[in-house]
């Protein structure tokens, strides 16, 4: 390595030009790649989509931006109160859609709770739940725990088996996928580009629903770690309340934080990490950084490249079983 020590300095940029660069490709992309005049995109009130929103705006004016904010009735209202907050400050148009009874009419709710009560059959209405990864920090392989509170407020958990994970998941995925049908038609009717908001951690490990919020005409951010996209929303002057968002899946209806679904680590760390595995730095100086032993530190390096295979799938373009040599991509 260098001779410094590895240190979450190394993420540091510079962040004028960023904002500069970013901007200037947007309209490149859109005026010679998608031929399209603007942009819609999703605001959740989490950091990634508001400093998206915010570089559309800085790219190309309030009046070719346009919002979507698509609550569902497991979205924390905070989620909603910021996604207008950024609409408001940014100047752009917005719509609110909530997506609940779309949800509703096409199964989602109904597919998740028969799988809850496969693990809890007490589980019932006014219970909140959330599922949360484990294994991979300590060395062995991931799985999966589902957490629920019933109205007394008691915490329960227990291991998910793997016919009720992906069926929870699957039915999660619904809310992913509903909203990008919604910012599609918004695309089309303004003859728009729909833009999607991963950060590097995220679409490095996979972290999105295929044909959900992995779709989109242009990803903005997603050579940026998580800790460079909370530096450009400080430095592009959004509001207080986005700057310290915490990241949250907001998915489940109990708070959950991508850590305890995804990640090894909080993102300040997982950002390093990332970092010194895609800049070969010894498992031991990782230690150093996180306070841990080079063994753990290695725990953390082997649970990235795992997901890097294991979520190969979700990044593939669909697969022609021959070419279609006057088709061009």
């Amino acid at each position: 390595m260098t001779s410094q020590k590895l240190s979450s300095q190394v993420l540091e940029m510079d962040l004028d030009a960023e904002v500069i660069k970013i901007s200037q490709r947007l309209r490149e992309i859109l005026r010679s790649d998608l031929n399209r005049r603007g942009l819609v995109i999703a605001m959740s009130g989490g950091i990634d989509s508001s400093v998206s929103a915010a570089l559309a705006v800085k790219a190309l004016g309030p009046k070719k931006v346009f919002g979507l904010l698509l609550p569902e009735q497991d979205s924390s209202s905070n989620s909603l109160k910021r996604g207008k907050q950024l609409a408001e400050h940014l100047g752009i148009e917005y719509l609110v859609h909530d997506i609940a009874p779309t949800l509703d009419a096409i199964g989602c709710y109904q597919w998740r709770d028969e799988a809850i009560k496969a693990t809890f059959p007490e589980y019932g209405e006014g219970w909140k739940n959330k599922i949360v990864i484990t294994g991979g920090i300590e060395g062995q392989i991931n799985h999966f725990k589902l957490v629920v509170q019933p109205p007394n407020g008691e915490i329960k958990e227990k291991r998910l088996g793997l016919k009720e994970y992906l069926q929870i998941v699957a039915a999660t995925n619904y809310k992913q996928r509903i909203r990008k049908t919604v910012e599609y038609f918004h695309a089309d009717r303004l003859n728009y580009a729909v833009v999607g908001t991963p950060n590097r951690l995220e679409y490095d490990q996979g972290f999105f629903v295929k044909n959900g919020d992995g779709s989109a005409d242009v990803k903005p951010i997603s050579h940026l770690y998580k800790s460079q996209v909370y530096a450009l929303s400080k430095h592009l002057g959004l509001p207080d309340d986005i700057c310290s968002a915490i990241p949250t899946t907001d998915t489940y209806s109990l708070q959950q934080g991508q850590d305890e679904f995804y990640f090894a680590l909080p993102y300040q760390q997982m950002d390093v990490a990332l970092w010194a595995l895609n800049h070969k730095i010894p498992a031991s100086e990782l230690a150093d950084f996180l306070g841990s032993t080079e063994e753990q530190a290695q725990w953390v390096y082997n649970d990235i490249e795992a997901k890097r295979k294991a979520t190969y799938y979700m990044h593939a373009a669909p697969i022609l079983v021959e070419a279609v040599s006057e088709i061009k991509i």
